[in-house]
């Protein structure tokens, strides 16, 4: 018996998910899971109404939330998939938590700071490297931002 693992879509598709609830209690549409082994670990999305705190991103939140559970700063051997490219912020988070693959949707032109409008992941002056894939499942990811960001003008 062979025990096939989930695929990268499957892990976007639950950070989507996240997304989603995101949208419903009023917050930036914006979901991440990180994953180790294979197995989705931690899920969240943004936080900063209902926690009243700037830095309640949702990628930083589950590399905090596992960083308990696994008992270490370090997330070596763990992949984060976030539906939106990661801010300046988070990708500080991703270094210094040391995690080796990022997987991301749709970029962001006004904060993204992996592709957008830094390229702060790919500084060789950083003492770690990052894999990187953006645009996994982007045309959903946008289209619900595009869609939160409508509704909000509208009201």
């Amino acid at each position: 018996m062979s025990y096939d693992q989930p695929s990268n879509e499957y892990f976007m598709q639950q950070a989507l998910n996240e997304a989603k609830q995101a949208f419903l209690e009023g917050e930036v549409p914006i979901g991440a899971v990180l994953v180790k082994d294979g197995q989705l670990l931690v899920s969240d999305h943004n936080r900063k109404e209902q926690l009243g705190s700037a830095t309640a991103h949702a990628e930083k939140l589950v590399i905090e939330r596992a960083n308990k559970l696994v008992g270490n700063w370090r997330l070596t051997g763990c992949q984060l998939f976030v539906t939106i490219e990661p801010c300046v912020m988070c990708c500080g988070a991703i270094i210094q938590s040391r995690l080796p693959e990022l997987f991301y949707g749709a970029k962001d032109p006004k904060f993204g700071a992996v592709a957008s409008l830094y390229h702060v992941l790919e500084d060789s002056r950083a003492n770690h490297f990052v894999s990187v894939q953006g645009g996994l499942m982007a045309d959903e990811a946008a289209s619900l931002m595009q869609d939160f960001f409508r509704k909000l003008r509208e009201n």
